[in-house]
């Protein structure tokens, strides 16, 4: 997907780009490109991929509805490379985005390309979602939660489902259909409290199949969840 042709899906779908948007666009990948000779954070450095699998792919929640340009407090679990909360965050500029990551190292690298992009706004935190989940900074202060490629749902939840406020919505973005993960995540969906809200299948313009699955906190999470680092992961519920 060249540059343009990104700019002018957007507008078809109503959103067009400010010659700052597309800047920002443009200067978050040279440095991503930069950036990922230094450290990992991406097998997908081709720009036009970049644009279509990374910048597109990321701004799904919006362009299908999901979430608007309003003063919320979106969280994005796993970000890696920022992805989807930051080409979010460009489109949407009134968001308030919190980021955590695992690895210090891309910790550093959203910092240096939040203040290169003139982001404000955003904040980044350095460690897992397993403590933080429990840190009472953080426990039940936001009303979206994303997650892109992070973990299957029924560990997904645990990490997330935490952090949101009452009737606050984790937004899942998968690279495929996410039924089978859904049926898996039943049991976990009942211990946390969730509701499934729906779940949409779709295509990016190449034609690669995509879902987004949204789920809704509907009580309190308790207290014991999360559990600690790794559990999770290791004894999904």
């Amino acid at each position: 997907m060249k540059p343009e042709i990104f700019y002018q899906k957007l507008e078809e779908q109503g959103f067009p780009l400010s010659q700052t948007q597309k800047q920002q666009f443009e200067t978050y990948y040279e440095l991503l490109v930069e950036w990922n000779q230094k450290i990992n954070l991406t097998a997908i450095t081709d720009k036009e991929e970049v644009y279509l699998k990374h910048f597109y792919d990321s701004l799904a929640p919006v362009y299908l509805g999901h979430i608007t340009n309003q003063s919320l407090q979106l969280l994005d679990i796993g970000a890696g490379a920022g992805f989807p909360s930051l080409p979010i965050k460009i489109l949407l500029p009134e968001l308030e985005v919190t980021i955590i990551d695992s690895l210090n190292k891309r910790i550093q690298f959203l910092q240096l390309l939040s203040e290169k992009l003139e982001l404000d706004k955003v904040h980044f935190i350095h460690g897992r979602a397993e403590d933080l989940g429990q840190n009472k900074d953080y426990r039940a202060t936001f009303n979206l939660v994303t997650a892109r490629a992070v973990a299957r749902l029924p560990i997904l939840l645990e990490l997330t489902i935490p952090f949101l406020k009452l009737n606050g919505q984790l937004l899942a973005l998968k690279a495929s259909d996410a039924a089978e993960e859904i049926e898996e995540a039943k049991n976990a969906s009942n211990i946390l409290f969730t509701k499934l809200i729906s779940t949409e299948n779709y295509q990016l313009p190449n034609g690669d199949p995509r879902a987004l699955t949204i789920l809704e906190k509907r009580k309190e999470t308790p207290n014991k969840y999360p559990r600690k680092a790794g559990i999770p992961a290791k004894r999904p519920l």
